[in-house]
């Protein structure tokens, strides 16, 4: 009897091939950012730290909401076990990072099996968040790490956040928060807003955090809102009502004129206290079963989303380092032109001084003529005199004029002819003045071309290659997994 492969075999191989050209490809990016963009970034002042240091850690789906939107209860649920304690009232006022524990054993009871805390997470190289650090003590102290062996976060972290509230302010918590949600939405691939039936309107952090502090800390795209414990609504129209005042009142916060997308969701494990599940008929929750199954594949995509958040990053930092070189490499050319010009005008100069020169000391007697090699030696005595006061004084105070015109007009070193160049340049306006005058406009040409070539092969060639690649993983079919057992780098173009 021939064997045949089954469609769960096919679906099988599929997901371990895609899985590996996932990370083949996002090994790939990562290598690009160290090699040619962090080096750059870091000796211009682009950025303080590692570009890739921010990147190169497994994707991460960052949870927010309301203190009583069940935070926790939707990571227990994912998880498939009770790891983040859960309550009506305010349970946990810490930022906990949930990732996999890769040494547990496979099959093991699903626990915590290592707690770490918040100064440990912010000065280990193996973890993205040294950026937090300028929080201080007080946010450390609040910060911290679990390992799990749960097999749901093999291939992401989930961040769990403290809830928000109306009446506490940043003195009551010791830090800002605000700050720290769009540091850390920055940082993730995928951000879940949280709601629940009995607050289907917004408190103040969270009204803050949506209007002002993710919106612009993070892209649309990457925001999934979400209305949690729909099984403690008493009846389908009861669920109608919560879910249309939920889309109001975003659409009032987010300013948008069409109403987002809200998945719903519930979690069966906590579905089954007694205590907050209503009495009322909730047949309805079998027709939403699709929904909670739309989420959870929405946050198992998270590694798929880093790919395009990679793609993504790469495109603007290459596009804003890019910019960044074109607009000194721009000064450095137009003070040579200026230079140039002026030392001609000062070579004239000269020459006419040296020339005066010599017919001053004809007509006076004190050379036999024009030719008299004393006249001639006089001439140049005079010429090179004058050429090296021109370019000690009026020359070196020419170029601080030129210096300072260009410092108050430094966006005309660039073209700025669409939006997506001014958008780019407003990015490093600030940066090309501070560079400039720093140092002057005094800086090695020769070296600063060579880095804007470089950078500029990442920003055109790399950036098509790295969505070359993206587009490859869209189309993957069961036929390539045949042609190709492992994603080979040699088979893509090389982003570096």
């Amino acid at each position: 009897m021939n064997e045949t492969v089954t469609p769960i075999d096919d679906e099988s191989e599929i997901r371990t091939y895609r899985e590996n050209y996932i990370n083949s490809l996002r090994s790939e990016m990562v290598a690009t950012v160290e090699k040619c963009l962090t080096p750059v970034a870091q000796a211009y002042g682009y950025s303080d730290v590692p570009l890739e240091s921010t990147i190169k850690w497994r994707p991460m789906v960052l949870i927010i909401g309301n203190y009583s939107s069940g935070k926790s209860t939707l990571i227990n649920e994912f998880l498939g076990a009770d790891i983040q304690a859960i309550g009506q009232a305010p349970t946990d006022d810490s930022f906990t990072i949930i990732t996999h524990d890769d040494t547990a054993p496979v099959g093991a009871e699903i626990q915590v099996t290592q707690e770490r805390d918040g100064k440990f997470l912010l000065n280990d190289p193996e973890y993205p968040f040294e950026i937090l650090k300028k929080h201080g003590q007080r946010f450390a102290s609040h910060f911290r790490l679990k390992k799990v062996n749960s097999p749901f976060l093999k291939n992401l972290a989930l961040i769990d956040t403290p809830g928000m509230l109306d009446s506490i302010t940043e003195r009551d918590r010791g830090y800002d928060y605000q700050e720290v949600i769009g540091d850390l939405a920055q940082l993730a691939d995928l951000v879940l807003v949280l709601f629940d039936p009995h607050k289907a309107g917004t408190v103040r952090e969270s009204h803050t955090s949506l209007r002002e502090t993710v919106s612009i800390r993070t892209y649309e795209d990457r925001v999934l809102f979400v209305l949690n414990r729909i099984d403690e609504c008493a009846s389908l129209s009861d669920l109608l009502q919560v879910y249309g005042t939920l889309c109001w009142n975003l659409s009032q916060i987010t300013g948008r004129k069409d109403i987002p997308a809200i998945h719903l969701t519930y979690s069966p494990r906590a579905a089954k206290n007694p205590q907050t599940r209503p009495t009322e008929d909730q047949s309805f929750l079998f027709y939403l079963e699709n929904q909670r199954k739309n989420l959870k594949n929405a946050v198992l995509e998270a590694p798929r989303y880093r790919l395009d958040n990679l793609a993504t990053f790469i495109e603007t930092n290459a596009e804003r380092l890019d910019h960044f070189l074109e607009a000194i490499v721009s000064y450095r050319k137009q003070l040579k032109e200026f230079r140039a010009k002026w030392g001609v005008i000062g070579l004239v100069i000269s020459l006419l001084t040296g020339a005066g020169a010599i017919m001053a000391s004809f007509l006076t007697g004190f050379s036999g003529g024009v030719t008299d090699p004393v006249a001639l030696g006089i001439g140049a005595v005079v010429t090179g005199l004058f050429m090296g006061f021109w370019v000690l004084m009026p020359l070196r105070y020419l170029k601080s004029l030129f210096h300072r015109k260009t410092m108050k007009n430094t966006d005309k070193l660039t073209p700025l002819e669409t939006q997506t160049r001014r958008d780019s340049w407003q990015a490093v306006r600030e940066l090309v003045y501070k560079y400039l005058k720093k140092t002057s406009g005094d800086f090695p040409l020769n070296k600063v071309m060579k880095e804007y070539g470089d950078v500029h092969r990442v920003f055109t060639e790399g950036a098509r290659d790295i969505r070359k690649g993206l587009n490859e993983l869209s189309n993957l079919k069961y036929g390539d997994i045949q042609r190709s057992k492992e994603p080979s780098a040699k088979d893509r173009s090389n982003f570096s």
